[in-house]
């Protein structure tokens, strides 16, 4: 095996108890960290040039978030997919508003309301806001009955796929024709053809598989360079993969259970959760659901910006 480049996290960033840390987003105006704990239901901030010292819970809410978005033209608010569906958070009030429910008014009276949560999501070239659906773990294990939905600036949804089982990271490569979307229990970052104009995908293929045992792709982010970073839950890891999907580097996280990574210039931040075995890896639970941080000497590639035709007021 060709040697890889090793990172080696030893502290937290910020220590924290987030029972599942997710979507950490990088507000470049503002030079602020945000990120969500799904479980908690909880948005948290940090302003990075403070440091760790600056950090605060933004919000407690009665609904988890599980993805969140810049708007494109307005500073006040941010898209979040959540869950019940899409919806507009005010930055300093903390109020939120759904914008459009993910299940029609059938599904909702089957239970699906209840029984789902919105998970990962990312928005397109086109200003198109992506987000995975899957069984909420409080009320149901998941299994393959999620769906990725595609949520259009003129309020239009769509439903991509059908039969996900936990939804992860979503990204788009430079050229804007292959899109990557993980599926975590099949182990899998798997490609697809991607269609700017219509936002259509097609031609499934495995990008990188999880060798670990232990382990499974979790949120990803892509670098300048085209490489993903993705986050490997229950090995405690960030992997580098090339646009080959080749292995190049990774960084050793202290605790199993990373989640999500996020780049802040040439910094990678990365979200945790709790241990959901504890007692097998205590010492996986020293540092579980804290943010980390480590400079990786490349910067990420920005993300876009949810583009949206109406009014927003919350």
């Amino acid at each position: 095996m060709t040697d890889i480049q090793v990172y080696t996290i030893d502290e937290p960033y910020v220590k924290l108890d987030c029972g599942l840390g997710e979507a950490p987003y990088w507000e470049q105006s503002t030079n602020t960290l945000r990120f969500v704990d799904i479980i908690k239901q909880r948005v948290h901030v940090v302003q990075l040039d403070q440091g760790p010292s600056s950090h605060k819970i933004l919000a407690e809410l009665d609904v988890s978030i599980g993805t969140t978005a810049d708007v494109k033209g307005n500073d006040e608010h941010f898209v979040f997919g959540g869950k019940h569906g899409y919806g507009f958070f005010h930055r300093k009030t903390g109020a939120y508003k759904y914008i459009h429910k993910y299940w029609t008014d059938d599904e909702v009276a089957s239970g699906k309301e209840k029984l789902y949560r919105g998970n990962d999501g990312a928005v397109d070239s086109e200003g198109r806001f992506w987000v995975g659906t899957m069984n909420d773990p409080l009320v149901k294990a998941p299994t393959p009955t999620g769906t990725l939905f595609r949520f259009d600036p003129d309020g239009t949804l769509h439903r991509i796929l059908e039969g996900v089982h936990i939804p992860n990271g979503i990204s788009w490569t430079k050229d804007n024709r292959t899109m990557y979307f993980a599926d975590s229990p099949t182990k899998t970052v798997w490609a697809y053809d991607f269609d700017a104009t219509t936002g259509n995908i097609s031609n499934k293929r495995p990008f990188f598989t999880v060798q670990d045992e232990n382990g499974v792709p979790d949120g990803h982010a892509l670098d300048e360079d085209g490489y993903m970073w993705c986050a490997v839950h229950g090995i405690g890891k960030v992997l580098r993969i090339s646009p080959q999907g080749k292995l190049v580097a990774e960084i050793r996280v202290p605790t199993r259970c990373p989640t999500c990574p996020a780049f802040a210039g040439e910094d990678l931040y990365i979200t945790s959760a709790a241990d959901e075995e504890p007692e097998k890896f205590p010492e996986s639970t020293k540092l579980h659901g804290s943010l980390f941080k480590i400079h990786v000497g490349v910067k990420g590639v920005r993300p876009n910006r949810f583009k949206w035709a109406g009014e927003v007021s919350v």
